[in-house]
């Protein structure tokens, strides 16, 4: 039979879709953006202007890009250079593909951060003078912005290796860090500026290893929040200061914190429903002992199994899948069409000062809702990325890579992985230029768009070929802070899906469709904030928008 025009496009996301259940390898286009951004991308984090904040830490010295206007860091606590006239901070420019760099003053090794309702970065603790500091960036478009940071005071304990959370009402939790069995809220309020004791950090702390660094927090859709540390988990109550729930520890007993280094993701909400079910993903990491193992140049196979757990069950149980490769140091970017893409790291080894080996440089896609294969490997990068390294997902559905920076300072020479300054985006799939015709084109409503919750939202999108109403899909996507192979309040909902009048798709001539969808019913659903917000057509998205939910 010959194939027409018409039946072209289709018959590319029959092909596309076919090859998503088979077993060889997948697709996907890496591109080289920058090769010297200035610093090594320790931290990122993707604002609603499409600037990516980066940064790395003050105290190793000079970096690769000087402060404008001859300006210099003056700081007598700094362990290296006490003047220095190097940025440790960038913003990058998605549309122009360009460099800005920043000025911060206090170190933010190890740091931890998410973006406020109003946009703005919030940025805190570290190391050093920075341990107690909260930073904040505002995302501005003409170059004015930098970062604002309070005195070193203003956190009650010192947060290095902490976790931060957006909750329900805007603030910020803040858990753990080294040697901190505590959590804290900003910003403060009147009266309550002390910190929590949070007895799990101290029970899942090993003293000699400290494998409940970085743990892994989700704000639970019942408002309570998930908090992995080492290999337990617990559901909490943050308000009252009471552990709600003990989770059965993740098969196997092997830590999955930093500096074992795993990585989680809460799989994407789907809306619409009578109850909302959540699921946590938890993949890779070092087994127990890699830690002191590396450190006599002993480096063990990293873990290849992934323990996911339905959190929100009445007797939640884990179940283990296997990795078709094993991954420490990884990270875990929810893709708009709900997949999951993990990239980067080692397969030996652990996190921490050339402690890695054997770079992983083929990333994976993870299929939550396929039965029949749920990894797929996909196009090798030709870059290590290892200790330090950060990825991203842009609102255009590339991912963004950075980093790798397993010394102390930048050493580029002379070490088994150098420092790497480099930039770098992975295509999925879902942008082959062969599917451009079925990828939907959002119209209305516009960028920046404010919406409330349990409201009905109708958007108008086109797409060049014809499509099937019953495989459209509505997702928003909340921007995490990447760092130490976690992406803090990473977040997706997808919104057409359940009993009541989300989802009806309606056509509006021979390329324009409209999709009616009802917005998350509570903050408990979605914190407020900025959300990327995506019209999927089977697996290939939009471009995103940025929507506000307020």
């Amino acid at each position: 039979m010959a194939i027409t025009a018409g039946l072209l496009p289709h018959l590319l996301v029959l092909i596309f879709l076919t090859s998503s259940t088979a077993a060889a390898p997948g697709g996907g286009k890496w591109d080289l953006l920058l090769s010297n951004i200035g610093i090594s991308a320790m931290h990122m984090q993707l604002l609603n202007n499409d600037r990516v904040v980066i940064l790395d830490h003050t105290d190793f010295g000079a970096s690769n890009i000087s402060l404008p206007n001859n300006r210099c860091r003056n700081n007598s606590r700094d362990q290296t250079l006490k003047i220095d006239c190097t940025a440790h901070t960038v913003e990058y420019d998605v549309a122009s593909n360009s460099i800005r760099p920043l000025y911060v003053f206090t170190d933010t090794w190890c740091s931890s951060g998410a973006v406020m309702p109003d946009g703005s970065l919030m940025q805190t603790g570290g190391f050093n003078d920075g341990d107690r500091t909260v930073r904040v960036i505002e995302p501005c478009n003409d170059g004015s912005c930098d970062w604002q940071e309070s005195n070193n005071s203003v956190l009650t304990k010192s947060r290095w290796y902490s976790t931060n959370h957006i909750l329900p009402d805007g603030r910020q939790i803040i858990v753990g860090g080294r040697g901190q069995f505590t959590y804290e809220f900003y910003p403060k309020r009147a009266g309550a500026d002390q910190s929590y004791n949070l007895p799990f950090l101290s029970q899942t702390n090993d003293p000699r290893i400290e494998n409940n660094l970085y743990p892994f927090v989700f704000l639970n859709v019942d408002g309570n929040i998930f908090i992995f540390s080492n290999n337990r988990a617990i559901l909490f109550d943050y308000i009252n200061g009471v552990v709600v729930r003990n989770y059965p520890a993740i098969p196997g007993g092997d830590p999955r914190n930093y500096p074992s280094s795993g990585s989680a993701v809460l799989l994407p909400l789907q809306l619409g429903g009578a109850n909302v079910t959540a699921d946590v993903l938890v993949c890779g990491g070092a087994p127990k002992g890699s830690f002191t193992s590396a450190n006599n140049r002993r480096f063990v196979r990293a873990l290849n199994t992934c323990g996911r757990i339905r959190i929100t069950d009445p007797n939640p149980q884990w179940v283990v899948e296997t990795m078709p490769l094993a991954r420490v140091m990884g990270d875990m970017v929810l893709l708009p069409n709900g997949n999951i893409f993990i990239v980067s790291g080692g397969s030996s080894g652990t996190a921490g000062w050339d402690l890695g080996r054997d770079p992983v440089l083929t990333p994976i896609i993870y299929r939550p809702n396929n039965p029949e294969l749920k990894f797929e490997a996909q196009n090798s990068s030709s870059i290590p990325r290892m200790y330090h390294s950060t990825a991203v997902l842009l609102r255009d559905g590339r991912v963004l890579i950075s980093g790798s920076n397993p010394h102390a300072y930048y050493s580029f020479t002379g070490v088994l992985f150098p420092t790497d300054l480099s930039i770098e985006t992975y295509s999925p799939d879902y942008l082959d230029p062969r599917l451009a015709r079925v990828k939907p084109q959002i119209v209305s409503p516009a960028s920046h768009s404010q919406i409330g919750y349990g409201q009905e939202l109708n958007i108008t999108f086109t797409s060049q070929g014809r499509i099937n109403r019953d495989f459209i899909k509505v997702t928003m996507v909340a921007p995490p802070f990447s760092t130490h192979a976690f992406s803090m309040n990473q977040r997706m909902l997808v919104l057409n899906n359940g009993d009541d009048s989300s989802g009806v798709v309606t056509s509006l001539g021979k390329t324009g469709y409209q999709v009616r969808v009802v917005t998350p019913g509570s903050s408990s659903l979605a914190p407020p904030g900025y959300y990327i917000l995506f019209v999927v057509y089977r697996e290939v998205p939009s471009q995103g928008i940025w929507v506000k939910v307020k």
